[in-house]
């Protein structure tokens, strides 16, 4: 019997906790597969090894794994694939398949462009738009932020669109702000690349604020959510795997 089981990041904020699941929750009456579990990388509960054990003991033979993830990084590379390592230890009879992250998705650029405009602001022809992302010690994730990037630049005509990150490999969210408010910008909307209400999309806020910046100018964005369009991501990337 064929089951999947669905990845989230996890966070220490409820409200972004709440927000995967219930997203999780309504997805599965999308796919005509008996068992569907959701577990998490870490921080909320079930763990991988706890999701899989509830897939088992309803029977699983087979468990697709589904990570929640936007980009290619060490949770994908390695943090999964290790867990699943035991699990095959644990469950031999099982047998077990990873689908991909979100990756670089023209309904995700589509998104990032709903947050920008959803702010009701008149986007002026000289706009630029920074996305921030996560983070990673993996320089794949740099590179693919920089291609999210320019395919936002081209397909909607921004004169100019930059990544940052939280943490990790690439230009620092930090010293980006700090360029930014040297500069003289005209307009720039910056956007959260990040699912889900979190610790670090309240820290994006609080950094903006602190730094004073004009906010006629200078216009937060929400993260790009949980909407239809993420989705049809998430159902194209269990059809992969199943």
């Amino acid at each position: 019997m064929r089951a999947i089981l669905y990845v989230g990041h996890g966070t220490r904020l409820k409200k972004g906790a709440d927000e995967a699941i219930q997203f999780l929750e309504t997805t599965k009456s999308y796919v005509e597969t008996e068992i569907q579990e959701t577990a998490f990388l870490e921080l909320v509960e079930p763990d991988i090894l706890e999701g899989v054990a509830k897939c088992v003991n309803q029977g699983a033979t087979h468990i697709s794994v589904v990570p929640i993830l936007l980009l290619t990084a060490q949770h994908a590379n390695e943090d999964i694939p290790a867990e699943i390592k035991i699990a095959k230890e644990r469950y031999p009879h099982v047998t077990f398949s990873t689908g991909r992250p979100f990756g670089i998705h023209p309904a995700l650029i589509e998104t990032v462009y709903e947050r920008i405009v959803e702010q009701q602001v008149p986007i002026n022809a000289d706009a630029e738009v920074l996305l921030i992302g996560r983070g990673s010690s993996d320089i794949a994730v740099v590179r693919d932020m920089a291609r999210i990037s320019e395919q936002l630049k081209e397909t909607y005509g921004f004169r100019e669109v930059k990544s940052c990150f939280l943490y990790g490999a690439g230009p620092s969210f930090d010293q980006t702000l700090v360029e930014l408010r040297s500069k003289q910008t005209k307009q720039v909307f910056i956007v959260p690349y990040l699912l889900f209400s979190g610790l670090l999309s309240v820290g994006i806020e609080k950094r903006i604020r602190s730094l004073d910046l004009d906010s006629s100018s200078v216009i937060l964005c929400n993260h790009l959510g949980y909407n239809e369009k993420v989705r049809n991501v998430l159902l194209e990337r269990v059809q992969e795997v199943i």
